[in-house]
């Protein structure tokens, strides 16, 4: 390993010493330690470390094809030890403004889209709900109205006409109304034969379909 490549090497283990210190505060800023289950924190720490271990030996491996030396481990403590003393303070107060903004930026979001969009979609929605049972109301009392007027029309109209009817029934012969009276009888007759046959079909059908 020539001396350019112990540097580089220095170097990159001292960034990733102080990269880990970032990340461990990050990642102990949103695990939210004490609220958590014991099985669901240490599976998350199982995950933290191994992708850590993965990301330094990865940023190991580009520099000097992934040779450990004893003064790697040297080089990552003292890139933590550099963040904790020199950078930590700086760097919580800068998380803390971005996770402050980010939640503030959230918060408009929502807030202009239930301004902007539900609320008006929502309030159009009731609207035409509205209108449509408004329209079915008034066509309903339009529709009852009408059938009342055409109920007192036929009325009207029925009254004379029955009167007629009855006194033309009068003047006809009692031989004639004798002859009517018996062709009724019979008509009625083979229309109540004729229902109970229907109804007589139908119960069976029904019987046969349970």
């Amino acid at each position: 390993m020539t001396l350019s490549t112990q540097f580089l090497t220095m170097l990159s283990m001292i960034g990733m010493g102080s990269l880990f210190g970032a990340m461990f505060d990050t990642y102990q800023r949103f695990l939210n330690r004490p609220k958590r289950k014991a099985w669901i924190v240490f599976i998350n720490d199982l995950l933290f470390w191994v992708i850590q271990a993965l990301i330094i030996f990865y940023t190991l491996f580009l520099v000097n094809k992934g040779d450990l030396r004893f003064y790697i481990f040297i080089a990552l403590v003292c890139g933590f030890a550099a963040y904790q003393s020199l950078l930590k303070g700086i760097y919580l107060r800068i998380l803390e403004m971005g996770i402050t903004s980010v939640i503030a930026i959230s918060r408009f979001i929502k807030k202009s889209f239930q301004l902007l969009v539900y609320k008006p979609v929502v309030g159009l929605i009731q609207l035409v709900v509205l209108m449509i049972l408004t329209l079915g109301r008034g066509l309903l009392t339009l529709v009852k109205f009408i059938l009342k007027v055409l109920l007192w029309i036929v009325k009207i109209v029925l009254l004379p006409l029955q009167k007629i009817l009855l006194l033309f029934w009068k003047l006809l012969p009692k031989g004639l109304k004798k002859t009517v009276e018996k062709l009724y009888n019979k008509t009625a007759g083979n229309f109540g034969r004729l229902r109970n046959i229907i109804y007589k079909f139908i119960n069976k059908w029904r019987k046969k379909k349970e």
